[in-house]
Protein backbone atom coordinates (compact mmCIF):
# COMPACT_ATOMS: atom_id res chain seq x y z
CA UNK A 1 0.00 0.00 0.00
CA UNK A 2 0.99 3.46 -0.83
CA UNK A 3 1.02 4.36 3.27
CA UNK A 4 -0.34 3.16 6.70
CA UNK A 5 -3.63 4.47 8.28
CA UNK A 6 -4.14 5.90 11.11
CA UNK A 7 -7.82 7.22 11.13
CA UNK A 8 -9.40 5.46 13.69
CA UNK A 9 -13.26 5.06 14.55
CA UNK A 10 -15.27 2.63 16.12
CA UNK A 11 -16.71 -0.55 15.34
CA UNK A 12 -20.46 1.15 14.53
CA UNK A 13 -18.64 3.95 12.01
CA UNK A 14 -16.35 1.18 10.47
CA UNK A 15 -19.64 -0.77 9.78
CA UNK A 16 -21.77 1.91 8.55
CA UNK A 17 -18.74 2.74 5.67
CA UNK A 18 -19.01 -0.71 4.74
CA UNK A 19 -22.96 -1.00 4.43
CA UNK A 20 -22.53 2.65 2.48
CA UNK A 21 -20.16 0.93 -0.17
CA UNK A 22 -22.53 -2.26 -0.41
CA UNK A 23 -25.47 -0.65 -1.23
CA UNK A 24 -22.98 1.21 -4.24
CA UNK A 25 -23.00 4.73 -2.67
CA UNK A 26 -20.01 6.49 -2.81
CA UNK A 27 -17.39 6.43 0.08
CA UNK A 28 -15.29 9.49 0.63
CA UNK A 29 -11.56 9.49 0.96
CA UNK A 30 -11.95 10.43 4.87
CA UNK A 31 -14.41 7.16 5.04
CA UNK A 32 -12.19 4.78 3.21
CA UNK A 33 -9.39 5.88 5.57
CA UNK A 34 -11.33 5.16 8.36
CA UNK A 35 -12.22 1.59 7.49
CA UNK A 36 -8.70 1.01 6.25
CA UNK A 37 -7.50 1.64 9.59
CA UNK A 38 -10.28 -0.22 11.76
CA UNK A 39 -9.11 -3.21 9.33
CA UNK A 40 -5.61 -2.95 9.89
CA UNK A 41 -6.26 -2.82 13.55
CA UNK A 42 -8.79 -5.45 13.41
CA UNK A 43 -5.97 -8.34 11.51
CA UNK A 44 -3.16 -6.62 13.77
CA UNK A 45 -5.00 -7.62 16.79
CA UNK A 46 -5.63 -11.09 14.62
CA UNK A 47 -1.79 -11.35 14.15
CA UNK A 48 -0.81 -10.86 17.30
CA UNK A 49 -2.87 -13.02 18.83
CA UNK A 50 -1.93 -15.95 16.77
CA UNK A 51 1.32 -14.79 16.83
CA UNK A 52 1.68 -14.19 13.45
CA UNK A 53 4.16 -11.72 11.54
CA UNK A 54 2.53 -9.27 10.30
CA UNK A 55 4.38 -7.47 6.87
CA UNK A 56 3.63 -3.85 6.31
CA UNK A 57 5.21 -2.89 2.36
CA UNK A 58 5.01 1.42 2.57
CA UNK A 59 5.50 3.69 -0.49
CA UNK A 60 4.52 2.25 -4.03
CA UNK A 61 2.65 4.57 -6.02
CA UNK A 62 0.77 2.48 -8.54
CA UNK A 63 -0.42 2.48 -12.02
CA UNK A 64 1.09 5.90 -13.01
CA UNK A 65 0.38 5.65 -16.43
CA UNK A 66 -3.75 5.53 -17.18
CA UNK A 67 -2.86 5.03 -20.83
CA UNK A 68 -0.78 2.03 -20.24
CA UNK A 69 -3.31 0.48 -17.29
CA UNK A 70 -6.22 0.94 -19.64
CA UNK A 71 -4.67 -0.89 -22.70
CA UNK A 72 -2.84 -4.35 -20.16
CA UNK A 73 -4.29 -3.88 -16.62
CA UNK A 74 -2.78 -3.16 -13.33
CA UNK A 75 0.47 -4.28 -12.22
CA UNK A 76 2.21 -4.66 -15.84
CA UNK A 77 5.41 -2.12 -15.13
CA UNK A 78 3.74 1.18 -14.68
CA UNK A 79 4.29 1.51 -10.82
CA UNK A 80 7.36 3.11 -9.18
CA UNK A 81 8.30 5.15 -5.79
CA UNK A 82 6.19 7.40 -4.34
CA UNK A 83 6.80 10.52 -1.58
CA UNK A 84 3.84 10.41 0.93
CA UNK A 85 4.31 11.09 4.73
CA UNK A 86 4.96 7.63 6.24
CA UNK A 87 5.96 8.46 9.67
CA UNK A 88 3.00 10.01 11.60
CA UNK A 89 0.36 7.80 10.37
CA UNK A 90 2.83 4.69 11.07
CA UNK A 91 3.53 5.70 14.67
CA UNK A 92 0.19 6.00 15.61
CA UNK A 93 -0.90 2.71 13.79
CA UNK A 94 2.13 0.81 16.12
CA UNK A 95 1.45 3.12 18.98
CA UNK A 96 -2.75 1.75 19.18
CA UNK A 97 -1.62 -1.86 18.89
CA UNK A 98 0.66 -1.18 21.65
CA UNK A 99 -1.48 0.37 23.95
CA UNK A 100 -3.59 -2.28 23.66
CA UNK A 101 -1.25 -4.75 24.27
CA UNK A 102 -1.66 -6.26 20.52
CA UNK A 103 1.18 -5.37 18.42
CA UNK A 104 2.42 -8.72 16.56
CA UNK A 105 5.95 -9.10 15.41
CA UNK A 106 5.74 -6.89 12.37
CA UNK A 107 8.39 -6.02 9.52
CA UNK A 108 8.60 -3.06 7.64
CA UNK A 109 9.75 -2.34 4.44
CA UNK A 110 10.49 1.14 2.73
CA UNK A 111 10.08 1.89 -1.10
CA UNK A 112 11.49 5.30 -0.62
CA UNK A 113 15.11 5.50 0.56
CA UNK A 114 14.58 8.88 1.66
CA UNK A 115 12.30 7.37 4.64
CA UNK A 116 15.28 4.47 5.59
CA UNK A 117 16.34 6.66 8.46
CA UNK A 118 12.96 7.21 9.73
CA UNK A 119 12.07 3.57 9.39
CA UNK A 120 15.20 2.54 10.75
CA UNK A 121 14.51 4.64 13.99
CA UNK A 122 11.08 3.94 14.14
CA UNK A 123 11.42 0.36 14.94
CA UNK A 124 13.31 1.31 18.14
CA UNK A 125 10.27 3.02 19.51
CA UNK A 126 8.56 -0.18 19.94
CA UNK A 127 10.91 -3.17 21.00
CA UNK A 128 9.39 -4.48 23.94
CA UNK A 129 12.08 -6.93 25.12
CA UNK A 130 9.58 -9.80 24.39
CA UNK A 131 11.02 -10.67 21.32
CA UNK A 132 14.55 -10.10 19.94
CA UNK A 133 13.77 -8.01 17.01
CA UNK A 134 10.20 -7.58 17.50
CA UNK A 135 10.28 -4.63 14.96
CA UNK A 136 11.90 -5.10 12.45
CA UNK A 137 13.20 -2.82 9.51
CA UNK A 138 12.78 -4.82 6.14
CA UNK A 139 15.16 -5.79 3.82
CA UNK A 140 15.54 -3.94 0.27
CA UNK A 141 12.53 -4.41 -1.41
CA UNK A 142 11.01 -3.79 -5.13
CA UNK A 143 13.14 -0.99 -6.76
CA UNK A 144 15.48 -1.28 -3.99
CA UNK A 145 16.19 -4.62 -4.34
CA UNK A 146 19.76 -3.94 -5.75
CA UNK A 147 23.23 -3.70 -4.50
CA UNK A 148 23.52 -0.19 -3.45
CA UNK A 149 19.99 0.32 -2.15
CA UNK A 150 20.60 -3.08 0.01
CA UNK A 151 23.55 -1.20 1.63
CA UNK A 152 21.59 1.99 2.11
CA UNK A 153 19.15 -0.05 4.39
CA UNK A 154 21.87 -2.00 6.22
CA UNK A 155 24.11 0.91 6.64
CA UNK A 156 20.76 2.99 7.89
CA UNK A 157 19.70 -0.10 10.06
CA UNK A 158 23.41 -0.45 11.81
CA UNK A 159 23.56 3.21 13.02
CA UNK A 160 20.28 3.22 14.45
CA UNK A 161 19.96 -0.82 15.37
CA UNK A 162 20.95 -3.99 16.00
CA UNK A 163 22.35 -5.72 12.59
CA UNK A 164 22.60 -8.43 14.32
CA UNK A 165 18.59 -9.19 14.82
CA UNK A 166 18.38 -8.12 11.16
CA UNK A 167 16.15 -11.00 9.53
CA UNK A 168 17.70 -10.43 6.00
CA UNK A 169 16.17 -11.29 2.67
CA UNK A 170 12.69 -11.49 1.35
CA UNK A 171 11.30 -13.63 -1.48
CA UNK A 172 7.66 -12.46 -1.84
CA UNK A 173 7.67 -13.72 -5.74
CA UNK A 174 6.28 -17.01 -6.32
CA UNK A 175 8.99 -17.34 -9.32
CA UNK A 176 10.94 -20.04 -8.73
CA UNK A 177 13.92 -17.61 -10.27
CA UNK A 178 13.35 -14.82 -7.93
CA UNK A 179 15.23 -17.19 -5.34
CA UNK A 180 18.53 -16.29 -6.60
CA UNK A 181 18.10 -12.96 -4.65
CA UNK A 182 18.88 -14.72 -1.60
CA UNK A 183 22.11 -15.77 -3.01
CA UNK A 184 22.44 -11.88 -4.27
CA UNK A 185 21.94 -10.42 -0.88
CA UNK A 186 24.46 -12.72 1.04
CA UNK A 187 27.12 -11.68 -1.78
CA UNK A 188 26.24 -8.10 -0.98
CA UNK A 189 26.05 -8.82 2.60
CA UNK A 190 29.10 -10.16 3.13
CA UNK A 191 31.11 -7.52 0.60
CA UNK A 192 29.57 -4.89 2.40
CA UNK A 193 30.54 -6.34 6.42
CA UNK A 194 34.08 -7.47 4.76
CA UNK A 195 35.15 -4.17 3.42
CA UNK A 196 34.19 -2.57 7.05
CA UNK A 197 36.40 -5.26 8.62
CA UNK A 198 39.60 -4.37 6.48
CA UNK A 199 38.62 -0.38 7.09
CA UNK A 200 39.27 -1.28 10.85
CA UNK A 201 35.33 -0.35 11.52
CA UNK A 202 34.52 -3.45 12.92
CA UNK A 203 36.35 -6.71 14.54
CA UNK A 204 38.61 -8.40 11.91
CA UNK A 205 37.47 -11.53 13.51
CA UNK A 206 35.70 -13.92 11.48
CA UNK A 207 34.78 -16.35 14.64
CA UNK A 208 33.37 -13.07 15.90
CA UNK A 209 31.20 -11.75 12.29
CA UNK A 210 30.97 -15.46 10.92
CA UNK A 211 27.91 -15.90 13.41
CA UNK A 212 26.47 -13.03 12.86
CA UNK A 213 26.83 -13.38 9.02
CA UNK A 214 25.18 -17.19 9.26
CA UNK A 215 22.16 -15.42 11.71
CA UNK A 216 21.59 -12.76 9.19
CA UNK A 217 21.44 -15.35 6.37
CA UNK A 218 19.34 -17.96 7.77
CA UNK A 219 18.73 -18.64 11.92
CA UNK A 220 17.28 -15.08 12.82
CA UNK A 221 14.36 -15.46 10.07
CA UNK A 222 13.87 -19.19 11.47
CA UNK A 223 13.65 -18.18 14.85
CA UNK A 224 11.57 -14.64 14.43
CA UNK A 225 9.23 -17.14 12.66
CA UNK A 226 9.45 -19.94 14.48
CA UNK A 227 8.51 -21.71 11.54
CA UNK A 228 7.59 -25.14 12.25
CA UNK A 229 9.55 -28.47 11.78
CA UNK A 230 8.35 -30.75 9.03
CA UNK A 231 7.93 -34.34 9.97
CA UNK A 232 9.97 -35.43 7.92
CA UNK A 233 13.22 -33.50 8.87
CA UNK A 234 11.75 -34.35 12.81
CA UNK A 235 12.31 -37.73 12.12
CA UNK A 236 15.70 -37.28 10.44
CA UNK A 237 16.82 -35.48 13.03
CA UNK A 238 15.67 -38.31 15.77
CA UNK A 239 17.42 -41.09 14.12
CA UNK A 240 19.54 -43.55 15.80
CA UNK A 241 22.41 -43.43 12.95
CA UNK A 242 22.25 -40.08 12.34
CA UNK A 243 22.65 -39.20 16.61
CA UNK A 244 26.07 -41.55 15.90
Amino acid sequence: MNHCFAGFCSEKTAAEIFAKARRGEAVSPPEHGQFASFMMLFFGKLDALKGWTKQLHLGALRSANTRRLKQLGPDTGFDSIGDWPQCQALAAYLDRLDQENSLPKTIIYNLNPADNYAFAAMIGNFQDGTIPGKLQFGSGWWFLDQKEAMEWQMNALSNLGLLSRFIGMITDSRSFMSYPRHEYFRRTLCNLIGRDMENGLMPNDEKLVGPMIRNICYANAKQYMAFPMGEATAGRRRSPARAK
